[in-house]
């Protein structure tokens, strides 16, 4: 494909979907005995739940140009998923939907304009016509979604390092989307990380965040447990992926 549409869209969320956020839930001895029990609970919960909702939101990201600015998914370990990425200084956005190894892609028409340059970027939103690009994870251009959508893949990304282990900080109790919670404060190469985990029991991780020297992130978690959406796009909202090809394929 030309410029960086699917690909290396999908790409970069399993780039930046890293353990940034959460790796001080494997505080060492140096912080608060509250505070590891509460992150430590999270994180099991984290790694375990079978299926799951999470945001991710890079306002650094948001004012560069093809850069991934956001993100808004719900997946399971079976590899389903239904979301919406977005794409910094106004490159658009495009829905997902993956059930099983089908995959079906919706860019906004702002999205292929930039992302596929000139003529063709104006032929894939003539061709789609708000309609999705259907496929499965075999289609090359397609495959890049099968970790991204996969909450399996990702749990293993955020596997406890022992060489990551960070001290924490127990914060005053406060609300987060209306929830309360207990802020657990640490620093990640430099940075303040934040991990907001809910007050009362079930200890869940809620929001994290993570700031400084040029970075502003945040994720949400939420739904664990409950399942993923199953309804998929009909074939009359749907274009075959091969018909993309011409359009997007890669010059030499």
């Amino acid at each position: 494909m030309a410029g960086r549409p699917l690909i290396c869209a999908a790409a970069s969320v399993t780039l930046f979907l890293s353990p940034a956020l959460v790796t001080a839930a494997t505080a060492d001895d140096t912080g608060d005995p509250g505070a590891r029990e509460l992150a430590r609970e999270a994180q099991d919960h984290l790694l375990h739940t079978r299926s799951l909702h999470m945001t991710w939101t890079d306002r650094a990201a948001a004012a560069k140009k093809g850069d991934l600015a956001s993100m808004d998914l719900s997946l399971d370990r079976d590899g389903n998923c239904v979301g919406m990425v977005r794409m910094g200084a106004h490159g658009g956005s495009i829905e997902i939907v993956k059930r099983g190894d089908e995959v079906w892609l919706k860019g906004d028409s702002t999205y292929w304009k930039a992302e596929l340059p000139g003529s063709e970027g104006t032929a894939a939103a003539e061709l789609l016509k708000d309609r999705y690009i259907h496929g499965t994870t075999h289609d090359s251009a397609l495959k890049e979604w099968e970790d991204v959508c996969d909450l399996d893949a990702f749990q293993r990304k955020l596997t406890p390092d022992s060489q990551h282990r960070k001290p924490l900080t127990r914060g005053d109790r406060t609300t987060v989307q209306g929830i309360p919670v207990i802020p657990l404060k640490g620093e990640d190469d430099g940075r303040r990380v934040t991990l907001y985990v809910t007050a009362d029991s079930p200890h869940v991780l809620v929001q994290g965040t993570r700031k400084g020297d040029g970075t502003d992130l945040t994720m949400t978690f939420s739904d664990y447990g409950e399942p993923v959406p199953s309804a998929t796009p009909s074939a009359k909202e749907s274009v075959d992926v091969s018909r993309l090809s011409p359009l997007t394929k890669v010059k030499e």
